[in-house]
C-alpha cells in the first residue's frame, strides 16, 4: 500500500513539473503571443490593438501572478479558450480525444492479438521455420515508416481495390458501419508497427523465462510443456511486455499525427498540428497537459498492475 501511495504522489509531482515547464515555454517563446496571433501578412498589427488583447488574455500582468492564475484555472479544469475563435478549450480536446483513443485501442488490440501470440510461438520453437519468418516479418515492420504504410494502403485497398474509404470521419451514432471502416485501415497502418514491437519483446521474454530455475524444476517433475507454458511461463513474461506497451500507448497519445493526416482522422494529434501553426497557446498548453496527465496515468496503471502479476512487488 505504502509503495502504490508513493508512485501516485510521484505521478501527481511529474504532472504539476510538465505544467509548469508549459507554462514557462510558452512565456518565454520569443515573440509577443497577443502580436503574432494579430499580424497578418507580415503586417505589423496596431499597437492599441495588441495592448487589448494583451489585457485580454492576461499577457500584462506579472508572471508569478500569471502562473498562479493559470494552475488554479487547471486544477478546476478550465483551460480557457481558444485564442483563434474562441471556443472553450476542454470542448475541443473532450470531442477530439476518444477519436484518438479509440484509434489507439483498435490498433493496441489489433497488435497484440498478432505479436503476443506470435511471439510466444517463436520462442517455443526458436529457430524454426515460423520463428524465422516471424522474425523477418517483424523487422521489415519496424523498417517501414508509418508514413509509407498508410500511403499504401490508400493507393492498394482505397484507389486500387476500392474495399475501404480512403479516409474521413463519420460518427459511430451516425452509420457505425462506415465509423468502422474508416477506422480500419489507420488503426492497421499504426499495428503495422506495433504488432513488430509486441512480436520482439514477447519472444524476448518467454525465451528468457523459459530458462530460468522455477521453469526446469516444473520440466524435471514431469510438468506438461502446456502447463508450463501458461501457468508459468506466459504469466511471468507479461511484465516488460506490459511495460513496453504502456510506453509505445503513451508515445502514441501524441504521435499519431502523420495517421491522422493521411487518412483525415479528426483527433487530437492535428487538433495539436492545427493549434501550433495558428500560435494558438491555450490549446497547445491545453492539449500538451491533458496528453502528460494520460501519459503518467498509464504509467502508474502499470506499475499498479505490477502488485498483481508480480508477488515480489507486493511483498518489496
Amino acid at each position: 500500500m505504502e509503495w502504490a501511495l508513493k508512485r501516485i504522489g510521484i505521478s501527481i509531482l511529474l504532472v504539476w513539473i510538465v505544467g509548469t515547464v508549459v507554462f514557462l515555454a510558452i512565456y518565454l517563446v520569443p515573440g509577443d503571443p497577443a502580436e503574432l496571433l494579430l499580424s497578418q501578412g507580415g503586417v505589423a498589427p496596431d499597437p492599441a490593438a495588441v495592448a487589448e488583447l494583451r489585457s485580454q488574455l492576461g499577457l500584462d500582468r506579472p508572471i508569478l501572478e500569471q502562473y498562479v492564475t493559470k494552475m488554479g484555472q487547471l486544477l478546476q479544469g478550465d483551460f480557457g479558450r481558444s485564442m483563434v475563435d474562441g471556443i472553450p478549450v476542454g470542448n475541443e480536446i473532450g470531442r477530439r480525444l476518444p477519436r484518438t483513443l479509440e484509434l489507439i485501442g483498435v490498433a493496441a488490440l489489433l497488435a497484440i492479438m498478432i505479436g503476443l501470440p506470435a511471439g510466444t510461438v517463436a520462442a517455443v520453437r526458436r529457430g524454426g521455420v515460423f520463428d524465422r519468418i516471424a522474425s523477418g516479418l517483424a523487422a521489415l515492420g519496424l523498417a517501414v515508416p508509418v508514413f509509407v504504410v498508410g500511403t499504401l494502403m490508400v493507393l492498394v485497398f482505397a484507389q486500387q481495390l476500392r474495399w475501404v474509404p480512403a479516409g474521413g470521419f463519420t460518427s459511430f451514432s451516425q452509420n457505425p458501419g462506415q465509423h468502422l471502416l474508416l477506422l480500419l485501415m489507420p488503426a492497421v497502418t499504426i499495428s503495422v508497427g506495433l504488432a513488430p514491437i509486441m512480436f520482439r519483446i514477447t519472444r524476448t521474454s518467454v525465451l528468457e523465462v523459459m530458462g530460468s530455475e522455477f521453469v526446469r524444476t516444473a520440466r524435471a517433475k514431469g510438468v506438461s510443456q502446456p502447463r508450463i507454458l501458461v501457468h508459468h511461463v506466459v504469466r511471468n513474461a507479461l511484465l516488460p511486455v506490459v511495460t513496453v506497451l504502456a510506453l509505445n500507448l503513451g508515445g502514441l497519445l501524441g504521435g499519431t499525427v502523420l495517421v491522422e493526416f493521411v487518412f483525415n482522422w479528426p483527433g487530437l494529434s492535428s487538433l495539436l498540428v492545427d493549434a501550433v501553426n495558428a500560435r494558438d497557446y491555450p490549446m497547445v498548453v491545453g492539449i500538451v497537459l491533458v496528453v502528460s496527465v494520460l501519459f503518467v496515468g498509464l504509467n502508474l496503471l502499470v506499475d499498479l498492475l505490477y502488485l498483481v502479476l508480480d508477488p515480489r512487488v507486493r511483498h518489496a
